[in-house]
């Protein structure tokens, strides 16, 4: 059977246990050179039986699992890879809610997972953007609830005025109009230290700079960068000076922010913008195929532990364990 180019394909294909072990084994090592997670030992012996090795350096057993985000899963690989394929390719994301109605698990179960696929889907910084002649967007968002839907008493408490950010959480991009990619970052605060110390680290100089009119980033010219601003008070666009493509960005985290997710807790949020990232970096000249071996080639030496993740204990018997962020619709 060929490789899966829809997903009603791979749902057909990854239901074979063998076939989808072979699958993933050839993305995790694809020069056919298999060594231990554990202690990195050439060494072993498969067991075809129970599709595993058994380490001939650190004497353990261990699947293809072990050392990626999967490990300490008791959910097949097809269920797992049908997950990795709807994430990557629903263009606003997909809900544990109707994931867990998918595959047949519990909403608790699917949140797990969809959170270590989306850590998995982490952004790589492979050096800095952009360089002279090149141009780059920089602009900032905030994500978070509408004080307008909130009680009047509730916001006073909360935040003590009416008005502002206050409350919501800051998240910066970076965009490289030459590669079409983009690079963001959940950011403690919008001060002019911390947005320009962002693109100092990924922005090369000589790059043109383009930027809104906020004070946050004067001074950019005097750190061997072209900057060049475009008023939001008077127009949008000034020639090739403008954020529109960052805009556009924005506009697609949010709508599945909003429209899918409903609500999310600022401490997980990193997790879901690098989850639209890596949609909006892969978007062009790339089939859903395509998109689900690149996530696939990135599961490795990932570990996210339900504790780590939530703070709790992933035990049913431990009084605090939570049931994930987003709200049903």
């Amino acid at each position: 059977m060929d490789a899966p180019k829809t997903l009603q394909e791979a749902i057909v294909y990854f239901s074979d246990p063998e076939r989808a072990f072979v699958y993933a084994v050839n993305l995790r090592w694809p020069d056919k050179k298999i060594i231990c997670p554990r202690c990195g030992n050439e060494k072993h012996s498969f067991i075809k039986t129970r599709l595993l090795w058994f380490c001939k350096g650190c004497q353990k057993q261990f699947t293809v699992k072990v050392g990626t985000i999967f490990e300490d899963s008791a959910l097949g690989l097809d269920k797992w890879m049908t997950a990795v394929w709807m994430l990557v390719n629903c263009k606003n994301g997909i809900s544990s809610h109707e994931l867990g109605r998918t595959l047949g698990i519990t909403q608790k179960s699917a949140w797990f997972m969809l959170q270590r696929v989306r850590f998995a889907l982490k952004q790589q910084s492979f050096g800095k953007i952009g360089g002279p002649g090149s141009e780059v967007e920089s602009d900032e968002t905030f994500v978070g609830g509408s004080m307008r839907n909130m009680h009047k008493s509730k916001r006073l408490k909360r935040f003590g005025f009416m008005r502002g950010a206050v409350g919501k959480t800051a998240v910066m991009g970076l965009l490289d109009r030459e590669s079409r990619t983009v690079r963001t970052k959940v950011v403690p605060n919008v001060k002019r230290e911390t947005l320009q110390a962002e693109i100092l680290e990924e922005v090369a100089p000589g790059t043109s700079v383009y930027t809104d009119e906020a004070m946050a980033y004067q001074g950019l010219a005097e750190k061997q960068y072209v900057h060049q601003i475009v008023n939001h008070l008077h127009n949008y666009v000034d020639g090739r000076v403008h954020t529109n493509c960052l805009e556009n960005f924005w506009s697609l985290l949010k709508r599945g922010l909003n429209g899918t997710y409903v609500a999310v807790e600022p401490f997980h949020l990193s997790r879901y913008v690098d989850e639209q990232a890596f949609r909006f970096n892969n978007r062009k000249n790339k089939t859903d195929a395509d998109r689900f071996n690149l996530a696939m080639s990135q599961i490795a030496h990932k570990r996210l532990t339900y504790s780590d993740l939530t703070g709790k204990s992933d035990s049913p018997h431990h009084p605090e364990t939570g049931t994930g962020t987003e709200i049903p619709f």
